[in-house]
């Protein structure tokens, strides 16, 4: 029987990413509360948050001080825009305080309201580069097959997934998609580090056959989320680098779901030594209590936008919005000053990553892999052949349907499950994760008569 707030739900409530019709049918779960790492449904369930959120709830839920924030800034000053010549104390120091986080040649933040305006604002800005720098041709986007960048019509076609793509005729022009390096599913016998420069060296051969002279950036998660936690081979990135040094075009470094601690560093950049030109930022810049985004802008970008550019015609009206700007403030100096990310780094991803690895061999996994707080599981029905589980990879949502029974989120992207828990995770609620993980799999593998 449904709840009346289902029904409503289903009357009224147009979901994202989600078959609406059939959701009808069973009413969506409502979740009502939630403290640390676990969050509650309306008929009392408890779940450990694998996935913290959507990715980004990076301290856990429940902490007061972003609430206190919130209001006193309510109070104060509910909201005022950053358009003609104005702008506020929590987005000047906010800004200020993601400056300093950030590798040392980037000092310019451009404020958006998520991770997919922020990177409709790269889009923006690369092109703005290029036609004040004399070179309007340079206008084509290159990025990865099964990336993911947002949802709107330029981040969704900046992304490299296909099921999106199909709705809506994307992506638009001016966007071409190279290889992804997922050594697992597509290393065709080579060794990791063989596939690393193998899907690296894709770029340099897409620039080739489009021409230097057309393009104007290449555009990559630090490791590919959405896409199934695909974690580059150790030689992929330094052949991007050299690449990347070989040829006049800006680096986008989409950070939305790495940055503010994720991989042990306040961004990946750090963790895989990189150099980008724009950095994309979201989700831990809150921990997702209120919605922001934003574009760190490198020094070399910002000299010729403000200096060569004069009005940059683009914006949002709530970009920085002084209670968004001053949560996310708050958010960052508790990741400071409690020392999360030294944790991470030290203690909390090591542990993670070492239990984790123990679901290596159970018999329907075909690979576990992961990097600082973020892991995956490859589920297979043979480990040698790596056939999966059943046709179209629907084995991921049997899967996750048996997790939540067992009181734990995990994501599947195909028949590949995710994690990405808050940062705040304890030694003992990953232990928790691990044995809910266990018994998971052992119900799939059961379900589909698999050891």
């Amino acid at each position: 029987m449904q709840t009346e707030l289902q029904q409503k739900n289903n009357a009224h409530h147009f979901q994202p990413f989600s078959d609406n019709k059939t959701l009808a049918e069973k009413g969506p779960r409502i979740i009502t509360k939630a403290e640390g790492v676990y969050f509650y449904d309306s008929a009392g369930n408890k779940f450990l948050d694998g996935m913290a959120g959507l990715w980004c709830v990076n301290i856990g839920y429940g902490r007061k001080e972003l609430c206190d924030a919130a209001a006193e800034q309510m109070r104060e000053l509910p909201y005022y825009n950053l358009f003609f010549q104005t702008t506020t104390t929590p987005a000047t120091e906010l800004a200020a305080k993601i400056a300093s986080l950030a590798p040392d040649h980037m000092n310019k933040v451009f404020f958006t309201g998520s991770g997919s305006e922020a990177n409709d604002t790269n889009f923006r800005m690369v092109r703005r580069y290029w036609d004040l720098k004399g070179k309007p041709d340079k206008k084509i986007f290159i990025s990865r097959k099964n990336a993911y960048h947002g949802s709107t019509v330029a981040a969704a076609s900046l992304g490299g997934m296909g099921y999106m793509h199909e709705q809506g005729d994307l992506p638009i022009e001016g966007i071409v998609h190279i290889d992804q390096p997922y050594w697992f599913g597509e290393g065709d016998g080579l060794s990791p580090e063989e596939f690393g420069i193998k899907a690296a060296q894709s770029l340099e051969a897409k620039i080739l056959e489009i021409g230097e002279d057309k393009i104007g950036a290449f555009i990559a998660e630090p490791f590919q989320g959405a896409g199934g936690v695909i974690i580059p081979p150790a030689t992929y990135w330094p052949e991007i680098k050299r690449i990347l040094a070989k040829y006049d075009i800006l680096f986008i470094l989409d950070e939305v779901i790495s940055g503010f601690g994720r991989t042990g560093e306040w961004f990946a950049a750090q963790t895989f030594d990189l150099k980008p030109d724009l950095m994309t930022i979201a989700k831990g810049l809150s921990s997702g209590y209120v919605p922001i985004g934003g574009v760190i802008v490198s020094d070399k970008v910002a000299q010729v936008l403000i200096e060569e550019g004069g009005d940059f015609n683009h914006g949002f009206t709530y970009s920085g919005h002084p209670v968004a700007a001053k949560v996310a403030l708050t958010n960052i100096n508790i990741l400071d000053e409690e020392g999360i990310i030294k944790q991470v780094k030290a203690e909390s991803s090591p542990y993670l990553q070492k239990r984790w690895q123990e679901l290596a061999d159970h018999p329907i996994v075909g690979e576990a892999r992961g990097l600082g707080m973020v892991a995956a599981i490859e589920l297979v029905r043979d480990k040698v052949t790596k056939e999966r589980l059943e046709p179209e990879s629907k084995g991921g949502g049997v899967c996750r349907d048996f997790a939540i029974n067992n009181g734990l989120v995990m994501r599947p992207c195909g028949d590949t499950m995710i994690i990405s828990p808050p940062l705040v995770i304890n030694e003992k609620e990953i232990d928790e994760l691990i044995e809910k993980a266990k018994i998971t799999l052992d119900q799939t593998a059961a379900h589909y008569q698999i050891g």
